[in-house]
């Protein structure tokens, strides 16, 4: 039998994750069109309102039934507008392993809410889940996901040399590719203790309240 993750929605003390729904579309297009996420992820581009719609009802729901992984939209509490996406990947049930991975919409950068949400979904995951390990790789360049990284408590393991392919600007405005190194991060149940009180006690946020 194939383990799947559930249609699960979690919440914190700003954020609601929760499935992506058609009503996403919109924000989800203009999200994954922006600079920084065409830079440093994989996104087909250009991408259109029918890649969402794909992403949503074929893409998203295949993994998560297949068992391969999960995405969650990451929404603010009180005004319900799209913050970013969570995405879960490579998933070993066996060993207990996934790779987590996050975007967040230009307008919410800055606010913490892509290590709260990452957070939230590495206590879910460990606690509820009993997943024994998380993996993220980051760009070498791209410290924002770097730092997200660091304050979720992530372990830096090494350096994979020469396998991420970037994208860069060129003078004529189009896009480029070029290879640059990614940075893998680990992250295991005793790496996350006390984190979310840390945060919360910085003025970050507060940890994952329930979910259903």
């Amino acid at each position: 039998m194939t383990n799947t993750f559930p249609d699960i929605s979690l919440s914190t003390e700003r954020l609601v994750l929760r499935p992506l729904e058609d009503d996403d579309v919109p924000a989800f297009t203009e999200m994954m069109n922006d600079e920084q996420v065409v830079a440093w992820t994989s996104v087909p581009q250009p991408f259109t309102e029918d890649s969402a719609r794909t992403w949503i009802s074929e893409y998203a729901p295949t993994e998560r039934t297949a068992g391969r992984g999960l995405d969650l939209a990451v929404t603010e509490f009180l005004t319900q507008r799209l913050v970013g996406v969570i995405q879960l990947g490579r998933t070993n049930w066996h060993v207990r392993s996934t790779e987590l991975s996050y975007i967040v919409a230009p307008w919410a950068r800055g606010e913490g809410y892509a290590s709260e949400a990452a957070l939230a979904t590495a206590q879910w995951l460990f606690r509820d889940q009993k997943l024994e390990r998380l993996e993220l790789r980051t760009a070498a360049d791209n410290t924002a996901s770097q730092q997200v990284a660091q304050k979720i408590g992530c372990i830096s393991e090494g350096v994979l040399r020469g396998a991420c392919i970037a994208r860069t600007r060129t003078e004529d405005g189009d896009w480029a590719e070029a290879r640059t190194d990614f940075i893998v991060w680990s992250l295991l149940p005793e790496d996350i203790e006390g984190v979310a009180e840390q945060l919360a006690d910085s003025g970050g946020f507060t940890t994952y309240s329930d979910w259903n």
